[in-house]
């Protein structure tokens, strides 16, 4: 059985630290470095139905891409929620671990992932990384459809191939488009709005889309939108990274067990429409 210690240094090297934001908080929230693990669990969001779950599941090791605290903190008193995951954790022997803009920019990295779970096929980074020789890495991805489809499929194609959250799929543009080229980022993607325009593709999906940027951009030019929920977009990396992992214990005997939550942690529950204003 690997210590703490030597599966984050793995978990360091697929995305190390230091290539995360200046504003990120990534890295080690709590555990011991010299206890054992055999179970690890995957999930985007560190609340505390996932610390239930580690728990339920046995897993000594919760690796997420949020930050549990983004923005710091002066307390983790178990009477705030973040201070219960804390107790929780400590309490429990489990050890939670962020991976966040370090994994969003890596090779491969969130945007991958989500450009995998649609079957496009990944050309290029849609901001590429200027300390990266190779030019794989980077925020976003460029992407291309192995063949055309209108606007409104691509759509339906990431509501059928995303997790099914309360928001669904919003669309803005011309259904009928065709659309040839994507380009794809998980999480919130209005400020890449320049990089994709300059991209030059048919269709951008991402999150978190906000009224005036996507309002200008679709004013701006034919470029159709595709806004999927925060969470959505970011739990196919879950997937890839279990992945990732999984060949790093082969690879080193260590025999992980390596599990993914399904638990739907979008914090949006029910959705309401009564159709377009009179």
């Amino acid at each position: 059985m690997p210590r703490l210690s030597e599966v984050i240094a793995e978990l360091d090297a697929l995305w190390p630290p230091g290539r995360a934001e200046g504003w990120d908080a990534v890295g080690t929230v709590c555990g011991d470095p010299d206890a054992g693990v055999d179970r690890v669990l995957f999930a985007v969001d560190p609340v505390q139905e996932i610390a239930d779950e580690a728990l339920k599941l046995g897993a000594q090791l919760i690796v997420t891409h949020h930050p549990l605290y983004l923005r710091g903190t002066t307390t983790v008193a178990a009477g705030t929620f973040k201070g219960r995951v804390v107790h929780t954790l400590i309490k429990h022997d489990i050890a939670l671990h962020v991976a966040h803009t370090n994994a969003d920019s890596a090779d491969p990295g969130v945007s991958d992932a989500l450009a995998g779970a649609l079957d496009l096929r990944v050309e290029r980074p849609l901001v590429q990384d200027p300390t990266d020789p190779a030019g794989r890495r980077g925020l976003g991805r460029v992407c291309t459809l192995d063949h055309p489809e209108t606007l409104g499929a691509f759509a339906a194609r990431a509501a059928a191939r995303l997790p099914a959250t309360a928001q669904g799929i919003r669309l803005a543009g011309d259904p009928e488009a065709l659309v040839r080229t994507v380009a794809v980022s998980g999480g919130s993607g209005d400020s890449l709005f320049d990089a994709v325009r300059a991209a030059g593709v048919d269709a951008f999906l991402t999150a978190d889309l906000r009224h005036h940027p996507a309002s200008e951009a679709v004013q701006h030019s034919s470029l159709g939108l595709v806004d999927a929920a925060h969470w959505a977009t970011e739990w196919p990396w879950c997937e890839q990274a279990a992945t990732q992992l999984d060949a790093i214990s082969d690879r080193h005997g260590w025999d992980l067990r390596v599990h993914v939550s399904k638990q739907v942690t979008d914090p949006w529950t029910t959705h309401h429409s009564s159709g377009a204003p009179n």
